[in-house]
């Protein structure tokens, strides 16, 4: 039995595509072993968000020629559609595919083993119109399942590459999507994780159907208990994206919404499509509808030009929204953006220091949200032994309100929705008391 490798690097997105590329193999009769053990075949799935995310993938690329130089190696993902010709310069790499055309990995993977020549099947992205259909009809984790509804971005901020790897924006066809999260329920999963590169900018393409109406279709799922959205810009929150979460109960209490800066001139400077005012209100339009969500974001310190000024701008209007976590991350140069030729580039020290400030005021928000919430009962879906003590009888889980909880449970529960009382609050992880599996009723 031939034997596959799988490394994947970046996103929760190439996670999920590895996973679908995975299916393709196991349906053609391979067995998967660990990326560190002898393989026939070693895919690596590639990032390329910034200059380290390259530099990795070539670590990764040629780690795996060592490990045995006889085997297949199979380069994909970002990395691969921007830079192919850095990819087959080096040494033992045989297959390179970007990031479309992988349903064909099998059959140039057989045809550089008949001609023992590399084969390049990279094409432009910017052409290309269609979703590429990769299912993953079961994952092994048992406890949340990711489903990726949408590919590419039309957005082109300043310090973004994405739009160059991944493409425009194109959408997954609505009975196509339906009909993966009825298997994925068939399977045993009660929440479903809606993933894309740009996911709330889904059926932007299409003349008639949107996020809104997904969201509602999906609902419809029996068997289905929660509906979370991995990333949402505030923009895309319309009117009826808002109703679908203020009236469904599946739809979880958690938002990730990025802001990126919190200084109009920042923003403008990144390109993105909105400014401080604006997000603001869409937050409490947001809050209105769905009361006690959790709004998390990303955050990049340090891009070029923001003076001081501008950071604590940022700083008092992260204060002033009551982010429940923060995503931050110090600018770093990705060659090929506009703001990678800016000339006002920030001291990576300065840099740093700011960063610090932000991961402490995360962390002090953390904890004040998750406190809101003491003595509540929450429904979590215990995930895996506690990972600090994983002999302690306790396990972890998140809620619908994306606290992360640590109670006492057993391996018969994960993947399962119960009632946890949140005890005692922190910043990282909640500690709390087993109630009730969801299927009884509390005190009953």
């Amino acid at each position: 039995m031939q034997r596959v490798a799988f490394h994947t690097l970046g996103c929760k997105v190439n996670h999920y595509e590895t996973d679908a590329m995975w299916q393709l193999f196991k349906r053609a009769g391979y067995e998967k072993v660990d990326f560190e053990a002898k393989a026939d075949v070693y895919v690596i799935n590639t990032c390329t968000v910034t200059n380290t995310g390259d530099k990795k993938s070539r670590q990764t690329i040629r780690r795996a020629v060592r490990r045995n130089p006889d085997a297949v190696v199979a380069v994909t993902g970002c990395y691969a559609q921007t830079s192919p010709g850095d990819i087959l310069a080096i040494p033992g790499v045989d297959v390179v595919v970007g990031t479309q055309g992988r349903d064909q990995l099998l059959t140039h993977i057989e045809e550089h083993r008949a001609r023992r020549q590399p084969v390049n099947a990279v094409k432009n992205i910017m052409k290309n119109r269609e979703f590429e259909e990769l299912d993953v009809p079961a994952y092994s984790e048992r406890t949340r399942a990711s489903l990726k509804i949408q590919e590419g971005c039309n957005n082109f901020c300043t310090f973004c590459i994405i739009p160059w790897s991944r493409g425009l924006m194109r959408s997954r066809k609505p009975e196509n999507v339906l009909k993966q999260a009825r298997q994925l329920v068939d399977a045993g999963y009660k929440e479903i994780v809606l993933t894309g590169i740009h996911t709330g900018g889904y059926g932007e393409d299409f003349e008639d159907y949107k996020l809104a109406d997904l969201l509602w279709d999906l609902d419809t799922i029996d068997g289905l208990k929660r509906i979370r959205i991995s990333s949402i810009e505030a923009s895309q929150i319309d009117e009826r994206v808002l109703e679908v979460l203020g009236e469904s109960d599946k739809m979880c209490r958690h938002l990730h919404i990025p802001l990126q800066a919190g200084d109009d001139a920042v923003l403008k400077r990144m390109r993105r499509k909105y400014t401080v005012a604006e997000y603001r209100d869409k937050i409490a339009k947001i809050r209105q509808a769905l009361p006690d969500l959790a709004v998390t974001s990303d955050i990049i310190v340090g891009f070029p030009g923001e003076t001081d000024e501008m950071f604590e701008n940022t700083y008092r209007f992260i204060e002033e929204i009551n982010f429940a976590e923060l995503h931050v991350f110090p600018y770093s140069m990705r060659t090929g953006t506009p703001a990678a030729r800016m000339t006002d580039q920030i001291d990576e020290e300065v840099k740093n220091a700011r960063v610090q400030r932000l991961i402490a005021l995360s962390e002090r928000l953390s904890e004040a949200y998750a406190a809101k919430f003491q003595n509540d009962v929450l429904e979590v879906i215990p995930e895996q032994p506690y990972k600090e003590d994983p002999e302690s009888g306790l396990y972890e889980g998140h809620s619908d309100n994306y606290l992360k909880l640590v109670f006492p449970a057993n391996e018969s529960l994960v993947g399962k929705l119960c009632k946890v009382r949140l005890d005692k609050p922190g910043k990282e992880y909640s500690f709390g008391t087993f109630v009730r599996d969801f299927d009884r009723v509390v005190g009953g």
